[in-house]
């Protein structure tokens, strides 16, 4: 008999009728058991066949699985150090069969009539890794990973051909070992694969702004009471500086009264253009990030007279992280920012103990953030933007600018328009380094120009771009170098 609470004592001298139901028990236990048990004896089948008296060995057995322990003499008594772990269920006095119930580590002890002992077993109780490893093999073929227990985690090792494989074979053993923290991944890559994301960043902003109107300014003299009339509607924009209208102004004088009126006439078009192309290279499944601007001051608290200042980052920055999914696959995750300061919407700070004052600029920013999927030197618009703008007014006397026709004299109008045209378009490409004489710099063949060219001819540099010179193959469209007109 055999008590799996405490250590269990198996006697071999029970009787045939004992030993019939004590085998039919193991049996039930090992009915619904399937598959190979990995020990350091044998690895092939389910038996561990002991010749020699007083051997001692380590056998790794699988959770749930069952190990056949054959004895070269017959036992009375099967020790086991923790039950919980291992339950021993003797069948014959030379046969016991060990069966795994809990990840862990414990021993047995097989003792004959004498009391000398027969076998010393090491046991380790782990997961039976044989169904991951077929999984593996029928999922992601022609790849080398190497599949380890320890108690009960998952180890994952060895080589395969891309970041996606690498992937899917983690996924498969977290669902295996139920918990994703349980999966060690210590696989590498054969072959890293480097991305290189060019990102055009192409902004247009076109401005319209009018003003058309007649200010009047009138003192009239009634007894001893002066009476004042005023029409003042100056046009000032205050975008990054001040911008007042044109006008035409003329006086009447007679005596106490005094009229003058004053003709606004203005109109401004504006175009500006924002292009920025960072270009950046990370290897496949690390971060890289590339910020090429500034930083500038921003008080974010103080205590009496002290200001305590953070600097906060401005320009074009770009961050992304790529995944070779297969071959020409990428799965990209993108960061991309064009920012600049301005004194539009600027905050400005006074001391009241000093009168000191602080003006902390504003930032116009272009941000987008997402995720995208690609071949390499596939281009995709990651976002985009049309934004259009109209501001009219009319400012004048009340109820005279009101009047038809003869209103017009006493009113004018304000009328300002913005539209605004966005994209952003992100090209990864698939890399490889090259030569060193295959790539050059925007300073090529630059010379500061001597005194005399400096002074006499207005350069600041001599020219170059000598023909027979190498240059990078391909066509590059715009503007480059240093010189620019």
């Amino acid at each position: 008999m055999f008590n799996s609470n405490t250590l269990v004592r198996a006697s071999m001298a029970v009787r045939p009728a004992m030993l019939s139901i004590v085998a039919a028990m193991a049996m039930a236990f090992l009915i619904p058991l399937t598959g190979t048990v990995n020990t350091t004896a044998a690895a092939a089948d389910m038996d561990l066949y002991i010749d020699e008296v007083g051997t001692k060995r380590y056998v790794k057995i699988g959770l749930g699985k069952s190990l056949i322990v054959r004895l070269p003499r017959a036992a009375r008594d099967v020790l086991v150090s923790d039950p919980e772990t291992v339950n021993a269920v003797t069948r014959t006095a030379r046969t016991t069969y060990l069966i795994g119930k809990k990840v862990g580590l414990t021993n047995a002890f097989f003792f004959d009539k004498s009391g000398r002992e027969i076998l010393n077993l090491e046991i380790q109780v782990e997961r039976d890794l044989a169904v991951l490893r077929r999984m593996m093999r029928r999922l992601i073929p022609d790849n080398a990973i190497k599949l380890e227990s320890i108690n009960d985690n998952v180890v994952l090792s060895g080589v395969v051909r891309n970041a996606s494989q690498a992937k899917q074979a983690s996924d498969l053993a977290a669902r295996f070992a139920g918990k994703p923290e349980n999966v060690l991944n210590m696989l590498s890559i054969s072959g890293k694969q480097q991305v290189t994301l060019k990102v055009t960043i192409a902004e247009m902003q076109r401005t319209v702004l009018k003003q058309l109107g007649v200010d009047l300014t009138a003192a009239f003299d009634v007894a001893s009471t002066v009476i004042n009339l005023a029409s003042l509607n100056p046009f000032t924009v205050s975008t990054d500086g001040a911008l007042s209208g044109t006008s035409a102004a003329g006086t009447f004088t007679n005596g106490g009264t005094s009229i003058t009126s004053t003709i606004r006439a203005l109109e401004r078009n504006g175009l500006l253009r924002t292009l920025a192309e960072p270009t950046l290279t990370a290897v496949s499944g690390e971060s890289a990030k590339f910020l090429a601007g500034g930083e500038f001051p921003v008080p974010v608290g103080g205590d009496g007279n002290e200001i305590t200042i953070e600097f906060k980052p401005f320009g074009v920055g770009l961050g992304f992280t790529p995944v070779v999914l297969s071959e020409g696959r990428i799965s990209l995750k993108i960061s991309t920012e064009v920012s600049e300061l301005s004194n539009e919407n600027a905050l400005s700070l006074t001391s009241s103990s000093t009168s000191a004052s602080l003006t902390v600029p504003a930032l116009i920013t272009r941000r987008a953030e997402t995720v995208v999927e690609m071949p390499s030197g596939g281009s995709m618009v990651m976002a985009g933007l049309i934004k259009e703008q109209t501001k009219q007014e009319l400012n004048g006397v009340p109820g005279i600018k009101d009047v038809p026709i003869l209103g017009a004299l006493f009113r004018s109008r304000d009328f300002e328009r913005s539209d605004t045209e966005l994209v952003v378009i992100v090209t990864p490409y698939i890399v490889q380094p090259v030569a060193r004489k295959k790539l050059t710099k925007p300073d090529k063949d630059f010379n500061i120009a001597h005194d005399v060219e400096t002074i006499l001819l207005g350069r600041l540099n001599k020219v170059y771009g000598t023909s027979g010179r190498a240059v990078p193959e391909g066509k590059y469209h715009g503007s480059y170098g240093f010189i620019v007109e």
